[in-house]
């Protein structure tokens, strides 16, 4: 299947006609946007590249002179690394745990909502039934709630239940050690739910409908109409989210400080936090450390902006 975007960038630029899509892409493309693109793109990358010098410079470099020097005086080492990830003194980092737990949060909590966002968006954008239309609205209205003001009765609703004139209608979860994962996994999809279903609720009722009522006819149902014919559509759209999701959640300080249950459940960002308090001074472990936690969120970016231009340059040009 050929996208209008597909058709419009296989065109000279020339040719591109003079439709809301092609104005946007003439703008996009321009010398000016690329300039400052480029620019953008240079203020972006040098702190990082001075983090990343930083974190492999010596102890006694890092605390005397800037990074710049590293060019004049090169030496490098990965004993801060070592010490911030793998440590055995009180004052290191042991970030290797913190590490393990971050990824144990950010997975499932980008899969949840992957999963709950996709099923609820092509029931709310294929199916028929009464008041479809004011759940949407409702579903799109909750976007406006501030997540500080879901904390507390999420937490109320974790350790007491539902209870209405004393009569229990559901039982607190009383999760302990390492189940209290799973109330930070409900969290973070119960917040990324309104978000998702409106982004992909977008997409798929943009998608041809005479794709859906061809399958309908050759006698696929709705769960294979689902798989076969909507999911591989709508694969940007999923990457952009789940980019977005993965972002969020893995830099997360304040839902993960409040349900995932103490330090031994803690993410990275939480002892970086510590240390940025207590070992102020520490800045060949606090560059090591922060380098660590940008590490995964660089890869999991640049293996999918392929999808997430893809995505946005969709969502801006339909319609």
């Amino acid at each position: 299947m050929s996208t209008g975007t597909e058709t419009i960038a296989a065109m000279p630029e020339s040719e591109v006609p003079a439709t809301p899509a092609g104005r946007v892409r003439k703008r996009l493309t321009s010398r000016t946007a690329s300039a400052v693109s480029l620019v953008i793109a240079l203020l972006w990358t040098v702190p990082t590249f001075g983090l990343l010098v930083s974190s492999l410079r010596p102890e006694d470099q890092i605390k005397s002179n800037g990074w710049w020097n590293f060019f004049s005086d090169p030496q490098l080492t990965l004993d801060n690394y070592q010490e911030v990830l793998f440590g055995t003194t009180a004052s290191s980092g042991r970030l290797a745990g913190y590490f393990i737990n971050s990824l144990v949060i950010t997975i499932p909590s980008v899969l949840f909502p992957l999963a709950f966002a996709s099923l609820a968006a092509y029931a709310l954008a294929w199916t028929r039934f009464r008041g479809r239309d004011w759940v949407y609205i409702g579903i799109f209205a909750l976007q406006i709630v501030p997540l500080q003001m879901a904390l507390i009765p999420l937490l109320q609703f974790f350790t007491k239940g539902v209870a209405i004139d004393g009569f229990q209608l559901l039982p607190a979860w009383d999760l302990e050690n390492e189940a209290k994962f799973v109330t930070v996994w409900f969290a973070h999809t119960c917040f990324a739910l309104p978000l998702g279903i409106f982004l992909l609720h977008n997409f798929m009722a943009e998608l041809p409908g005479e794709l859906v009522e061809a399958a309908k006819v050759d006698g696929a149902s709705h769960a294979k109409i689902f798989r076969s014919v909507v999911l591989p559509l709508i694969v940007p759209a999923l990457a952009s989210f789940a980019i977005f999701q993965f972002l969020w959640v893995w830099n997360d300080l304040l839902v993960a400080l409040i349900f995932a249950g103490g330090p031994k459940n803690a993410p990275l960002t939480v002892r970086l936090a510590e240390m940025a308090g207590t070992r102020g001074n520490e800045w060949q472990r606090l560059t090591a450390g922060a380098f660590v936690s940008i590490v995964v969120p660089l890869i999991v970016f640049l293996s999918l902006q392929r999808y997430f231009v893809r995505g946005l340059l969709a969502g801006s040009v339909k319609g």
